[in-house]
């Protein structure tokens, strides 16, 4: 089976892509949205077609690209049928299977971290896709989202604690750059539910976190129960299918379609003022609006209003683009090269 780990930096987490090299159908677990055009790229370079998108649970700290997904693939969403989104298309329950190819996940219910936790498990039990529920030393929280830290317990005890020790533990998220876990790791090492800890001990840890809220709680659970998809999301600009993410999940354009397109985006050049009025010039009707000024400036800014932005090189508006996704504006592109290139292709400026 073919296997690969991605990785989303802004939320540390984990997408997997199993494949089944015979026939080239494939599975995704936990995509995240604005990974789309980086996990589709990959499909397309290994021959791979989408079958399934199967989310771990009903996520609170980054947006699922399932729905993105199944419109651009065909492919069915899979969430858990007590505690999932209902814009699932395939609801399964513990015991279930998803079959891909010749290839196959067991369904395992591993609710406490939300109701709707699944852990997905190959039928040989050497990789366990926990999601949330099991992390690497650690476990998702449980104080939101039906949470219940008795529950997690008993989860992660009767349904991944009990495959063999030597079972890969792929976990949803990890923060301190860590892969993989084993079962016999985490079950002599995991300072929350391993070393013989009790449930009393578990639940005393867990109420004693203090944890603040996910800092995109109140985008991703109201998108995420729409299988990703915002629904009073506006309508994208004329072209915007154009837009491309990079390696890096920067959503970009290229010069030629920055140029026809100035009139019907915001284009806001993040360059210093003295380095806009510089050698290379600006566009002509850019917002010269330096980076480090964009946070007061974008907050009086319409969400729904695509944005354009552009420096010297590209690396400050990557980074722009990456920061406005962040604040929820809806459409935001860098433009590819930045004025080096504008100007490489003969381009007016202002």
């Amino acid at each position: 089976m073919l296997f690969r780990q991605l990785f989303d930096r802004a939320s540390c987490t984990y997408t997997y892509l199993l494949g089944d090299e015979a026939t080239g159908d494939a599975v995704l677990i936990d995509p995240v949205r604005e990974h789309v055009e980086r996990d589709s790229r990959l499909l397309a370079d290994l021959g791979l077609t989408l079958r399934f998108t199967l989310d771990t649970h009903v996520h609170a700290d980054h947006v699922t690209g399932a729905g993105l997904l199944r419109a651009r693939h065909g492919c069915r969403s899979v969430q858990a049928r007590h505690g999932g989104a209902a814009c699932a298309d395939v609801p399964v329950s513990d015991g279930d299977r998803v079959t891909f190819g010749g290839c196959a996940l067991e369904v395992r219910a591993t609710p406490g971290h939300t109701a709707g936790c699944l852990t997905y498990v190959t039928p040989d039990h050497t990789m366990a896709f926990t999601g949330d529920a099991l992390l690497i030393r650690g476990c998702g929280r449980t104080d939101f989202q039906e949470g219940d830290a008795r529950t997690l317990y008993r989860s992660i005890h009767e349904q991944v604690f009990t495959l063999p020790d030597a079972c890969l533990i792929y976990p949803g998220h990890d923060y301190q750059g860590r892969t993989c876990s084993t079962v016999g790791e985490e079950r002599r090492l995991n300072p929350r539910l391993g070393g013989g800890r009790s449930v009393e001990d578990f639940v005393a840890i867990m109420d004693n976190l203090g944890l603040a809220p996910p800092l995109h709680l109140a985008e991703a659970l109201p998108a995420n129960q729409n299988c990703g998809i915002a629904q009073d999301l506006p309508a994208a600009p004329p072209g915007w299918d154009a837009v491309v993410r990079d390696a890096d999940g920067v959503p970009e354009v290229d010069v030629q379609w920055a140029h026809a397109h100035r009139g019907v985006v915001r284009v806001v050049d993040v360059r210093e003022v003295d380095e806009a009025a510089g050698e290379l010039g600006c566009i002509a009707g850019a917002e010269v609006v330096p980076v480090d000024l964009l946070d007061g400036r974008a907050g009086a800014w319409d969400r729904g209003v695509p944005v354009l932005l552009i420096c010297r090189s590209g690396r400050r508006s990557a980074r722009a683009a990456l920061h406005l996704e962040g604040l929820r504006f809806a459409y935001v592109a860098s433009m590819r090269g930045g004025m080096i290139a504008w100007n490489a292709a003969g381009l007016p400026t202002g």
